[in-house]
């Protein structure tokens, strides 16, 4: 098929691949303009902009598909399918119908639960026992398409890191295979039951609240791994806490309840086993405290 492909994040680079191996024309690829990053705020582009340019892709990097000019561009490409991965601009009606097939999204969750922003960190927030993707007709609604098909996975004890990666793969596949055959897998609607929305997440969330369940602050930890990152603020000091274990000990909430920072919370206690001080690098709760000391009875602060 004559494909364009729409992303933008590390997610989305492994269903460019993906379409590549399996043999499909990439017609051209839309993602989100350069960005300033690093020290000297250069403009860098992003992951899928960059993997096309090593492909030999054309690249395009409109800041919005709602101009005329920009419409007419992406019609004349004559694609039978657009494939959308976290493209983060809102496509048209006039986009949505442009190829022969529609556009097709990969969506990170087991539509309808978690249509919107940040499925996989709202997934693992809520202790949901499962994720997956979806692959969705996209329509003028937020994820409201309908499905063609559904892949599932245990979220277990993953990360949003490690579940992005799982099922950015998994969707590549699984949009390969839709792909191969369409009428093998025709649009569903979704059901109007299960409904949820997933949210932006906003970095304010990444505060530690030790009042809340330590299973729920274990899953905070998860969630915001790597981006935001969980923290607790220790004398003026910040520490993101990368990953962490529940253990059933009584204590106040964000007190240290040992010299090996176990830490209370509403109901139970997490020990932080990897953790990061500002400006220096991932360790362990041992080489932490081997050079910084945090003796209990002290508190820190979520």
């Amino acid at each position: 098929m004559r494909i364009v492909y729409m992303g933008t994040p590390d997610f989305a680079v492994p269903a460019l691949d993906a379409l590549a191996r399996a043999g499909h024309e990439i017609v051209a690829v839309y993602s989100q303009p350069p960005r300033p990053a690093g020290r000297g705020k250069a403009l860098r582009p992003s992951p899928v902009h960059s993997r096309a340019e090593e492909m030999g892709v054309e690249v395009r990097t409109p800041l919005t598909l709602k101009d005329a000019a920009v419409q007419a561009d992406f019609a004349a490409l004559k694609a039978d399918a657009a494939v959308v991965a976290a493209y983060g601009l809102i496509l048209p009606r006039a986009i949505l119908d442009a190829p022969r097939f529609g556009c097709l999204n990969i969506h990170a969750s087991l539509l309808p639960r978690w249509r919107g922003a940040a499925p996989i960190q709202r997934a693992i927030l809520a202790g949901d026992n499962l994720s997956g993707v979806t692959i969705m007709n996209m329509e003028a609604g937020l994820d409201t398409g309908p499905m063609r098909a559904k892949h599932v996975t245990p979220i277990e004890d993953k990360t949003a890191g490690e579940l992005t990666q799982e099922l950015a793969e998994a969707g590549g596949a699984l949009m390969v295979e839709v792909l191969d055959d369409l009428s093998l897998h025709p649009p569903v609607p979704q059901p109007e039951e299960g409904v949820t929305y997933a949210a932006k997440i906003d970095k304010a969330e990444a505060r530690i609240d030790f009042s809340r369940d330590a299973h729920q602050v274990e899953r905070q930890v998860r969630a915001f791994n790597p981006f935001p990152g969980a923290f607790f603020e220790y004398r003026g000091e910040r520490f993101r806490v990368l990953a962490a274990q529940v253990e059933e000990h009584g204590g106040a909430a964000g007190e240290l309840l040992d010299n090996s920072l176990l830490i209370g919370c509403g109901h139970g206690a997490i020990r932080p086993t990897l953790i990061q001080r500002a400006g220096k690098g991932a360790m362990s709760a041992g080489e932490l405290l081997r050079g910084f000391d945090m003796p209990a009875g002290s508190r820190v602060d979520g």
